[in-house]
């Protein structure tokens, strides 16, 4: 079995592939370098079928996102999420995604943060390709 890490978020960053197939992620954490995933357009649309949308209009956004470079999508060191499990909490959302290589990857966004992957994810909803539709 795998070894998870487990990273609390800080911000977050997305890009997406030409094809429209992937979502690179790269996560900011709390006392850590950044991690990157890349994240397949299935878990995009399941995420945004049940990812909770902000009711708070007082929550403040969370600090700018790593940049996403080239570099970071032709790295072969990232690894791609086969699954992803989610657990709500009062204050944050826990996400486990299982991944092809390396460790399995847990992280811990709070409710600005899973704003901001919601709304990244919905602005990128168009360019994927759903193929379980």
């Amino acid at each position: 079995m795998k070894q998870v890490v487990i990273r609390q978020v800080k911000s977050l960053s997305m890009s997406c592939d030409k094809i429209g197939n992937l979502l690179l992620a790269k996560f900011s954490s709390q006392g850590a370098s950044d991690t990157m995933i890349q994240i397949p357009a299935s878990i995009i649309f399941w995420l945004l079928k049940h990812l909770p949308v902000n009711q708070d209009p007082t929550l403040v956004a969370p600090p700018p996102g790593p940049q996403i470079t080239q570099a970071d999508w032709d790295s072969r060191a990232v690894p791609v999420a086969q699954r992803v499990d989610a657990k709500e909490f009062r204050e944050a959302i826990r996400l486990t995604f299982i991944l092809n290589a390396k460790q399995d990857l847990t992280v811990v966004l709070n409710r600005a943060n899973v704003e901001l992957l919601r709304q990244v994810m919905m602005h990128y909803r168009n360019d994927l390709i759903d193929l379980d539709a």
